[in-house]
């Protein structure tokens, strides 16, 4: 099948059918923005209304009749929607019609099942654009009346087609009235086919989708024969794929009308899967009765046989059955104890003759009816093998034994249509005998609320509110009375005869019991929908609320009969998830005959992890110690893959079902073994420990700041108990809050707000007396594998970095060596696998207390202070002292030739001379790394080797680590070139120093941190004064020599390297300052590694930036002008430090400043100082270029025009640019620290007026 060429076909033809359905409906006023009124000049017989043309439109005939059909049904629907959405969903609907009356006459028409056996579409005759209808209409069964007759000698080509299409859509009402129904004749009013236009639906459905695949007779890969269940799915879950898009991505806080909940649950079952299911319950219900016919094959009594070897019998006689109808997907009945079985034959159906005709089978869910032709096929088989006819069993099947229901419309239609077909195909007759499948939809019933009726006709009426948002959801119960009041009754307003007719059969459907129930539900968090369904579901199904699978597990308990089964496949979250427990307590109530199941990619239409599967048959009651067969088919992807696994027997598990409830929180793990299970004989975590949930701060943008964006002064670092801090002075306190997976130690991010502590959702003041103290921590969302690390004292705690409590630090480091292990991962991931892992699923891990204490809190320990060196070693720490390139520094003795002056004169020697270099550095470096990434890697392995021996799971684990699981970093040259570039830049700014460990300024007075010596220019480390620089951009008044650490100038300490004197280090393109970024850098390395080695070490520094250009330092000032901001947001996480005023693309002007620099005259000073000054050099550039033009040819003449051109473009550049930045500097904007980047981000580029001006790089 070309699932290619039907999803292409279904997706262009439902947009295309909508856009000539809205244009036709324009034609007569009707459009989005309204309905027009009909001129005064119109009359009975002609309409004329104002559609914006030279000439009115104009309406005659029926069409009139037509058009005021199609005005009250978009005025119906606008009582429940805005007019435009009415509208839109009006054209939908009838575009949704066409397309199911199309593809159902192409598969009549392929099949030849058409009455007249005239084609519609297309001709018999090869190489035939004309369909034959239009070449001979008189041969098919149309009954034309003379004035069709008339009409029709004045139709040619596509209106003579129209014509008969629409004439044989009537003629077809005889023999499928639900789906070519005439009520809604304004549909007709709409349509607009041609057989001639080769871009119209017609000539696309019948070319681009390949005959065969409507036809009945192809068999798919495996050699069944599927023709319409697969081409109908494909078509119906193909045609509702942008609708389906539309919902999902609306925006979060939109709810899912009740409109668009079909499209938004629709979900085309894999063939197999759906095979897996029939054949496991309504095939169960055979295969149980001819179970024991092999028994005494042999002669032998019931007694004489043992019953090990009987259930031996039983089921090679299960598979020898299977087998005989084909059905490959059936699973046989483990073995069972001598009790059970008893309790089984007992409660299984026990009717030796297997009445057919009484088996009822329901699907709630129909959608286009792909579980109910499978199970057509079945009971035909069954039929069959009882001595009924095809035919017979054919009336028989749709009359008695199938039912169903969809939420959706269109969805019924095609069910509808499947059905008939599947019949058809046993039956030529079929479509005469007025027979109608029994199945419904709920669509087109709100009137009835309204209808004047009493008794037991109004609860009747009563029962049916919000019934197109609840669907099979919907509560049904037995009216007494209702019979009586029925007899007799022809309808009333708002509930007329054929509603009336149309509710009973929902009534009659929704209040019987169904031995087999089998869907695929939808699936749909209950929380993105209306309000009217999530007050239904909370209040009926509180177990099961949080998506509509869930819900329909429970309901299909209900709807199947207590000795019946009931099968599914839905998402796999209710087998694990804490808030399915009480569900899954339910479904312990009843027994799990056996489970496929799936996991992730079950569907190849749906990709990624989001939807993970599970196909199961339940025993509608409960069966103490059953063991039922369990295929796990998870670690295989795809389609295919999981079928043919499941068909190999692999992987299959036979388990007692009382099992799961041994393990806390009754998870489904089928695939445990004993000693997992036997792990939870131990006590817990939380019986030894104090596992809380964190706390809820409600608005993380207005409490909640990364370290870095406020004063450090202002943290309240390194304390121990609540009352060190006075919350006045300093209101910040570090924060536990999630973050990447990481072990042992580290993502101390965050610091909270507490002096605003009153107004968060949740601040936990009931566990006051734990604030600060030492714990164990995770993360909360958790998308690999779990981790666990130490959190040092000193902190308060997110409910997504909730704490773990001892009083013991030997039992702290017990418990993470522990949580830290391939042991809590494993039963983690089957307790709870999911992304979540809450305070409740940490304090529930079995905790065992015998392994070798000492050992392992030894390893802890070693494993917290290598995991704190290598979070320490970056900036983002508060606890990083300086970088690493620095302290791994390393003498390179080198001998160079030297001359040297003697008695007989000069001669040549050798001298060592003592080299640094930043390759040694970073040589030095890797080698530190490494050592500590094989060390924890080494501490780990033998954790999980001891807790793995503990728990006695080496049938299921290994302690072996991978690479990527380590949680400390490698060595990487080009990301340590850049960070030191990043401290570089932090030295320039005086956040960091040279003379100094640690973070030097970050918020308050500068100048209470370093020396402003004023009264001359800035100076040199040799006390002469610096040059002035091109332009004298660099001369200032001062300059920071000294920290201030003394009373006295004189004996406070010396800086090697000084910070920026004003907040501005300008970046440009070309060397015109010596003291820009790149000059500064240079002068920056020149200081830490010596003069003599300054060259191999820009050149070392430049090749692992890999940036262009062609000397080092033209690669530096390449990085600092593209990719040092970015990788700057990327390491602050979009909250930067330094700003960058940028021009735009041009690179016409960039400086950075240092946020906790900044005062009101930033902008001002930048302007000023810089801006300005930078214009005046492009202008005299520019001039200086010119004169070269005048006087040069060739290249040179030639590159000097480049080069203008460049300058000219950046001098325009910066003077927009300046037109923006003075409107800002005039302000005068100052910042608060504590708002954080984002906010002071938008702040400094806000005017007075409150416009926003763009003068910072973008985050």
């Amino acid at each position: 099948m070309n699932k290619t060429a039907i999803k292409n076909f279904a997706v262009w033809a439902r947009n295309k059918l909508i856009a000539e359905i809205t244009y036709k409906a324009g034609l007569y006023g009707i459009t989005e923005n309204g309905i027009a009124e009909e001129l005064p000049a119109s009359t009975d017989n002609l309409k004329m209304y104002d559609i914006g043309m030279k000439e009115p439109a104009k309406v005659q005939g029926d069409d009139i009749f037509k058009r005021e059909n199609l005005v009250t049904a978009i005025k119906t629907k606008a009582e429940k929607l805005p007019y435009k959405e009415a509208f839109q969903y009006i054209m939908e609907e009838a575009a949704y019609t066409w397309f199911n009356r199309l593809i159902a006459i192409r598969f009549m028409e392929v099949n030849d099942y058409l009455p007249s056996g005239v084609r519609v579409l297309s001709s018999e005759s090869a190489g035939k654009k004309e369909p034959d209808m239009v070449t001979t209409p008189f041969e098919t069964d149309i009954d034309f009346t003379d004035s069709d007759k008339t009409e029709m000698q004045n139709l040619q080509d596509d209106e003579l087609f129209r014509f008969l299409f629409i004439k044989e859509c009537h003629k077809l009402y005889d023999y499928l009235p639900e789906l070519f129904d005439r009520v809604d004749n304004y549909k007709e009013l709409l349509l607009n086919i041609s057989f001639r236009d080769e871009d119209g639906v017609v000539y696309h459905l019948v070319n681009d989708i390949p005959e065969k695949d409507f036809d009945i007779e192809t068999e798919d890969e495996n050699g069944n024969i599927q023709g319409q269940v697969q081409i109908i799915g494909w078509l119906y879950q193909y045609y509702n794929i942008e609708p389906k898009a539309k919902v999902f991505n609306r925006p979060s806080k939109e709810k899912i009308k009740s409109e668009e909940i079909p499209a938004a649950t629709q979900l085309f079952t894999p063939d197999w899967i759906v095979r897996y299911m029939v054949e496991n319950s309504l095939g169960k219900i055979y295969v149980d009765v001819r179970k024991h016919e092999g028994i005494n094959a042999d002669g032998r009594g019931t007694d004489e046989i043992g019953f090990e070897e009987s259930e031996n019998i039983r089921i090679n006689t299960e598979k020898r059955i299977a087998e005989e109808m084909g059905w490959k997907y059936y699973i046989p009945e483990a073995v069972q104890t001598p009790d059970i079985r008893k309790a089984l034959d007992e409660k299984y159906i026990e009717n030796p003759n297997l009445k057919i005709e009484s088996i009822k089978f329901f699907d709630p869910c129909m959608g286009s009816s792909h579980i109910l032709v499978s199970a057509f096929d079945i009971f035909m088989q069954i039929y069959k093998s009882q001595g009924y006819t095809p035919r017979d069993a054919a009336v028989k099947i749709v009359q008695k034994n199938l039912y169903g229901a969809d939420i959706d419309k269109r969805a019924y239609q095609l069910a509808y249509f499947a059905l008939m077909m599947k019949a058809r195909r046993y039956d030529r007759r079929f479509l005469t005998r007025g027979i109608k499948p029994n199945i419904v939809h709920f669509q087109n019933l709100d009137s009835v609320q309204n209808a004047v009726v009493d008794g037991a006709l109004k609860e009747l009426a009563d029962s049916f509110k919000n019934c197109d948002t609840y669907g099979s959801l919907i509560e049904m119960k037995e009216i007494d009375g209702l019979d009586e009041a029925l007899d007799g009754f022809t309808g009333v307003i708002d509930m007329g005869f054929e509603q009336t007719e149309r509710m009973m059969r929902i009534y009659r459907l929704f209040t019987q019991k169904y031995d087999v129930v089998c869907t695929n539900p939808p699936y749909m968090a209950v929380s993105g929908a209306n309000n009217t369904l999530v007050d239904f579901v909370k209040k009926n199904y509180p177990d099961s609320k949080s998506d509509l699978f869930a819900v329909f597990i429970e309901k299909c308990g209900k709807f199947a009969k207590q000795s019946g089964f009931y099968a599914m496949i839905t998402q796999h979250a209710f087998m694990f998830l804490s808030s399915y427990e009480k569900l899954r307590e339910k479904l312990l109530a009843k027994t799990t005959v056996n489970m496929a199941h799936l996991g992730a990619r079950a569907f190849d239409e749906i990709g990624g992890e989001v939807v993970q599967t599970t196909a199961f048959v339940h025993f509608n009651t409960h069966i103490k110690n059953y063991k039922g067969t369990y295929a796990r088919l998870v670690d295989v992807n795809g389609e295919a893959e999981k079928e043919k696994l499941f068909l190999s027997g692999e992987k299959r598990y036979t388990v007692n079902q009382e099992n799961f409830s041994k393990i806390p929180g009754s998870p489904m793990a089928y695939w445990v073994s004993e000693n997992f299970v036997r792990a939870f004989e131990n006590k817990t975590i939380g019986e030894y420990g104090e596992v809380i949930t964190g706390m809820t701060i409600g608005d993380n943008n207005k409490y909640l700041r990364l370290w870095f964006e406020v004063p450090n002064t202002s943290i309240n670092l390194n304390k121990t108990f609540m009352s060190q801090i006075d919350i006045e002075k300093n209101k910040w306190i570090p924060y536990s809050k999630g973050g990447t997976r990481r072990n042992w130690y580290g993502n101390y991010e965050y610091v909270v707000n507490w002096s605003q502590k009153n107004n968060f959702n949740r601040s936990k003041t009931t566990f006051q007396h734990l604030y600060l103290r030492e714990a164990i921590t995770w993360p909360f969302i958790t998308s690999g594998d779990f981790s666990a690390r130490l959190l040092v004292s000193g902190f308060l705690w997110d409910v997504a970095g909730s704490p773990c409590f001892f009083n013991d630090k030997g039992m702290e480091y017990y418990v993470l060596g522990f949580m830290a292990s391939k042991i809590c991962n494993l039963i983690l991931h089957i307790t709870n696998p999911t992304i979540n892992v809450q305070a409740i699923d940490v304090a529930r891990l079995p905790l065992a207390l015998t392994g070798d204490k000492n050992k392992i809190n030894h390893l802890v320990e070693e494993n917290i202070e290598i995991s704190k060196a290598d979070w320490d070693s970056f900036e983002t720490s508060w606890d990083f002292k300086r970088h690493p390139l620095l302290d791994y520094m390393a003498e390179d003795e080198r001998e160079i030739p030297v001359v040297r002056c003697g008695i007989n004169g000069e001669y040549s020697d050798t001298a060592v001379v003592v080299y640094l270099s930043v390759e040694n550095a970073f040589l030095n470096w890797q080698r530190a790394c490494d050592e500590r990434f094989n060390t924890l890697k080494k501490n780990e392995e033998e954790l999980n080797r001891i807790f793995i021996d503990i728990y006695g799971l080496q049938d299921e684990l290994t302690p072996e680590v991978e690479d990527k699981d380590v949680t400390v970093r490698k060595a990487d040259l080009q990301r340590e070139i850049k960070s030191l570039i990043s401290y570089a830049v932090g030295c320039m700014f005086g956040r960091y120093s040279l003379d100094r460990e640690g973070l030097v300024f970050a918020g308050g007075n500068f100048d209470d941190v370093y020396w402003k010596y004023q009264g001359q220019a800035a100076l040199d480390k040799n006390g002469n004064a610096i040059g002035g620089g091109y332009a004298g951009m660099s001369e200032a008044e001062y300059h920071y020599p000294k920290f201030r650490d003394s009373e006295e100038y004189e004996t406070a300490t010396d800086l090697s390297f000084e910070p920026d004197v004003d907040n501005c280090i300008p970046i440009t393109d070309t060397d015109y300052f010596d003291d820009d970024i790149v000059g500064r850098f240079i002068e920056f390395v020149k200081t830490v590694y010596g003069e003599d080695t300054l060259e191999e070490n820009l050149d070392f520094i430049a090749n692992a930036l890999g940036t262009k250009g062609n000397t080092s330092r033209q690669k530096i000032r390449s990085y600092f002008l593209g990719d040092f901001i970015k990788d700057h947001n990327k390491i602050y996480q979009k909250r930067p430090i330094y700003w960058l005023f940028d021009s735009g693309r041009q690179n016409g002007f960039k400086a950075l400043v240092y946020m906790h620099r900044w005062n009101a005259d930033t902008i001002g000073n930048v302007r000023v100082s810089y801006l300005h000054k930078l214009q005046r050099i492009y202008e005299k550039e520019i001039d200086r270029i010119q004169d070269i033009i005048d006087n040069e040819s060739g290249k040179a003449k030639s590159s000097a025009e480049k080069q203008k051109d460049k300058l000219t473009k950046q001098l325009k550049e910066t003077r927009d640019y300046d037109a923006k930045i003075a409107h800002l500097a005039l302000s005068r904007i100052d910042i608060d620290l504590d708002d954080g980047i984002k906010v002071n981000y938008e702040k400094v580029q806000t005017g007075q007026d409150g416009k926003k001006i763009e003068i910072l790089a973008k985050i």
